[in-house]
This record gives structure tokens, C-alpha cells and sequence, in this order.
């Protein structure tokens, strides 16, 4: 009997993420597609300003929280953001 594998990142469709930096001149995506590529996952993004601005990207990187933050975020809740992780970093 072969068991089932849990799905990596089974909720990545329709999520909405912000880019720390501008990406392709915008900020809020939305990923609208997945692929799996062997061991690899990549999301298909898509600017929510311009549905003509689309790309793909290795979805793993979406965890890295110096280039993407979850959810839409506005350039204040971003600078907040950071101001508190650099207060938490250097706290000992």
C-alpha cells in the first residue's frame, strides 16, 4: 500500500504576497498557477495592478521574508515590519 504524500505548499493558489522591492515595477502578486517540477515547485505570479505583468518563480522563495512578505502590505506595514524584526534582531 503506498502512502500518500503531503503536498508542499498546498494553499499556494490565490495567495497574495508583496514584494520587499519593486518586481517587475510593481509590489502586490497574486499566484494564480502552479507547477511541479520533480522536487521543485514553482508559482506562476501575476502583478493584482497589471494582468499583463506575469511571471514564474521557485515557490520556496516565497518563505524567504527578506524578498516576500504574505499577504498584501502596504509600504508603512512593510517599513514597520522590518523596523520590528531589526528591534527582535538585535535584542539579546
Amino acid at each position: 500500500m503506498s502512502k500518500k504524500r503531503k503536498q508542499k505548499f498546498p494553499y499556494l493558489i490565490g495567495s497574495k504576497w508583496t514584494a520587499k522591492q519593486k518586481t517587475w515595477g510593481w509590489r502586490h502578486f497574486q499566484v494564480i498557477n502552479r507547477k511541479n517540477h520533480g522536487k521543485w515547485i514553482f508559482a506562476e505570479m501575476v502583478a493584482s495592478c497589471d494582468s499583463q505583468t506575469r511571471f514564474w518563480l521557485n515557490a520556496s522563495q516565497l518563505k524567504d521574508d527578506s524578498l516576500w512578505l504574505s499577504g498584501w502590505k502596504t509600504l508603512q506595514e512593510t517599513e514597520q515590519l522590518e523596523n520590528s524584526n531589526d528591534i527582535n534582531y538585535f535584542s539579546y
